[in-house]
């Protein structure tokens, strides 16, 4: 699949901020880089000067596109629409890798501002389940690889961070949130059916997984729907419920996804109930108007993943320049 856009018109993940850009004002291109000495009054940005701007410019125009008359943009925090789009022009399966980035407040051990995703999306014939088993799989195949290739460097870094090694089951275990929710209600937490589960509430999850079923990896299915996206699919038979999961490694989030919406009608609604500018998404919502199949992906933080694979203590150990609200430098 070709590199999919890095810059939007429209927040593209409910839940996590961005970060704003200026977009083709005057005779420059607005690069957005987080770099450590922007120019003034425009923080997180690099001029760059491009020759003949304007005539770059009005082929956009010519071309079909059109521009912001405000100039605003936003540096993507998912290439999730533009996934599903790519689907609706009939690729059966897309993944991309690239930068996403996200302008959270999030001064934790696991969270950075840029980091590197990869995203997948694929279409399924009977159920939404076809695509937790191809990414489960994915996931189960890339665990395998790195016992069998990279045992000699992975035991390199265990002398510096010892950590137990990561275990998994093939096929992954997959349990309901509700099954999930018992679990932690059976160990003293109070929590209700359609509460997102918290940070310590997914790491005791995590512990009490890996004690009764002897596993790292596993995949929580069936979200609440209150808790998703606008663009994710309702449950058809529980309207409280979505077709959502997340999966997990050492009871830490390293992919959230979900059977996406496809029909334009039943999207619009999620998205004002979700208080959107409808006008912001209109050609992703007419995208579905010619017909698409059911679908459905997920995204993946890799330095994450990377981190949890290993068993380190913070995500800054698997970045070589890690970004987050207070390091811009180096």
């Amino acid at each position: 699949t070709p590199p999919l856009p890095t810059h939007q018109t429209a927040a593209s993940e409910g839940g996590a901020n961005v970060f704003e850009v200026s977009y083709f004002k005057g005779n420059s291109l607005h690069i957005p880089l987080l770099d450590p000495n922007p120019p003034d009054k425009m923080p997180f940005l690099a001029c760059i000067n491009i020759q003949a701007c304007c005539n770059c410019k009005k082929s956009f125009i010519d071309a079909g596109a059109s521009l912001s008359s405000s100039g605003q943009a936003y540096l993507a925090q998912s290439p999730q629409l533009y996934k599903q789009m790519a689907l609706c022009a009939d690729f059966e399966r897309v993944f991309t890798i690239g930068q996403v980035f996200r302008a959270e407040d999030s001064n934790t051990h696991r969270h950075l501002c840029e980091f590197v995703g990869m995203d997948v999306e694929m279409v399924f014939f009977e159920h939404y389940h076809e695509v937790l088993k191809v990414i489960g799989g994915m996931f189960v195949n890339m665990f395998r690889g790195l016992q069998q290739q990279c045992a000699s460097e992975i035991e390199v870094v265990r002398n510096q961070y010892p950590a137990e090694p990561f275990t998994f089951l093939d096929p992954p275990l997959i349990l309901n949130y509700g099954e999930g929710v018992a679990m932690l209600r059976a160990n003293g937490v109070e929590i209700g059916d359609e509460d997102d589960l918290s940070t310590p509430n997914e790491k005791l999850l995590g512990r009490l997984v890996k004690e009764k079923y002897d596993t790292d990896f596993y995949i929580l299915d069936k979200y609440p729907l209150a808790v998703r996206p606008f663009y994710t699919m309702p449950d058809p038979h529980n309207p409280k419920l979505a077709n959502s999961y997340d999966m997990f490694m050492r009871g830490e989030e390293i992919l959230s996804g979900a059977q996406r919406i496809h029909d334009p009608q039943l999207l619009t609604g999620r998205a004002l109930v979700h208080g959107l500018d409808l006008e912001k998404i209109k050609s992703y919502i007419d995208s579905f108007r010619y017909g698409t199949c059911p679908h459905g992906g997920g995204g993946i933080g890799l330095e994450r993943v990377c981190m949890l694979y290993l068993g380190l203590s913070n995500i800054r150990k698997t970045s070589m320049f890690p970004r987050d609200p207070k390091r811009l430098t180096p």
